[in-house]
């Protein structure tokens, strides 16, 4: 990062100004390397701010340096908010603004009488996994399988692995939330023995996706789901076997969220000496017992 960073503060606040909403297509446009046809432009974002929607940046002076953009929608009878958008400049990605872009979400949802709020990530993202889960404290009940297409503009969306994506939810005002924000990382897994839970898919050697045919399996309290610590390097490296990893744990999200599961935690672990994530699955419970 440069020294200017190091002097100046950065500011987190509203975006309002025309101005400022063409840097944010630009923004997406650096961060994500998608053509124009694939960026929500500055008019839908002017349209959507006029009936609620979050349009918050993250600034260095005048750069833009980060945003983070969600809009109202209805979700089982109750009205929610949906992040559909949260970027942030690669160099400065060591300085916490993703997680300080989404308090900064959730002050203002809350402000509207709004008290959850959702969006989707790619499962197989294991450091978006562990934002997600132990930092924030989302739940999710829901994968959809090709969310945006089979493949879209950008180099996140490669050919062959899809676009696959959890639905989360982000309960704003609950207790689980609340701590978890208190302390970064509440995680459930701190309490378990994750070699006595279940497991539907492993990580067996060399990377590769080791699945669990028990036929038992959904009749367990909890579950787990392996992932590589690191699918970005495989997709560079081993893209055959990124493709089998998606296939994988298509399945295995997709069986026991219809078994009744929902994805409660996520944590790192070692397995045959390799990092591995690790997504903690409870049965029986639904969104309203995190409430």
């Amino acid at each position: 990062m440069s020294s200017v960073t190091q002097q100046r503060p950065i500011i987190i606040r509203d975006i309002e100004l025309i101005a400022e909403m063409r840097e944010v297509e630009s923004l997406q446009k650096e961060v994500w390397a998608c053509d124009d046809r694939d960026i929500v432009p500055l008019t839908i974002l002017v349209a959507t701010r006029e009936l609620g929607a979050i349009l918050i940046g993250a600034f260095e002076g005048p750069l833009l340096i980060g945003f983070a953009y969600s809009f109202v929608g209805r979700e089982d009878e109750r009205m929610v908010h949906h992040s559909h958008m949260l970027a942030v400049r690669p160099t400065y990605r060591n300085v916490n603004l993703g997680y300080k872009l989404k308090l900064a979400q959730r002050d203002r949802a809350l402000a509207q009488g709004i008290t959850r709020m959702t969006w989707t990530f790619d499962p197989l993202q294991s450091l978006n996994a562990h934002f997600n889960f132990a930092k924030l404290g989302v739940i999710a009940d829901a994968y959809k399988t090709n969310f945006y297409g089979e493949a879209t503009s950008s180099f996140l969306h490669q050919i062959g692995s899809g676009t696959d994506r959890l639905w989360v939810t982000w309960l704003l005002d609950s207790s689980r939330v609340e701590e978890r924000l208190k302390t970064k990382n509440q995680s459930r897994t701190a309490d378990l023995d994750l070699d006595r839970v279940a497991r539907l898919i492993q990580v067996g050697p060399n990377n590769v996706p080791q699945t669990t045919q028990s036929s038992d399996r959904v009749a367990q309290k909890d579950l787990s789901i392996e992932i590589p610590a690191d699918i970005n390097a495989l997709q560079r490296e081993r893209p055959e076997l990124a493709v089998r990893w998606r296939e994988a744990t298509r399945w295995a999200f997709s069986e026991a969220m219809a078994s009744g599961y929902q994805i409660e935690d996520f944590c790192g672990a070692s397995r045959n000496y390799q990092s591995v994530g690790v997504y903690l699955l409870s049965y029986g419970k639904t969104v309203k017992d995190f409430a």
